[in-house]
């Protein structure tokens, strides 16, 4: 089941009805904010991950 324009536009009628023209912006540098900060987390994981490998490697040695 793909996600088609016609079924964009309808989410996007109703996000406008829910919410009004002028609280769009506001809800998409949210959406944004949220999203950068989710990917900055899931990377910050695997660099913590990376970090802690590389010390129990040098406390082995």
């Amino acid at each position: 089941m793909k996600i088609g324009t016609p079924e964009l536009l309808v989410i996007l009628v109703i996000v406008v009805l829910i919410f009004g023209p002028t609280q769009l912006p506001k809800l998409s540098k949210m959406f944004g904010k949220s999203v950068k900060n989710f990917r900055d987390s899931v990377s910050g994981d695997d660099e913590k991950e990376k970090d802690a490998d590389a010390a129990e490697k040098a406390e082995k040695e």
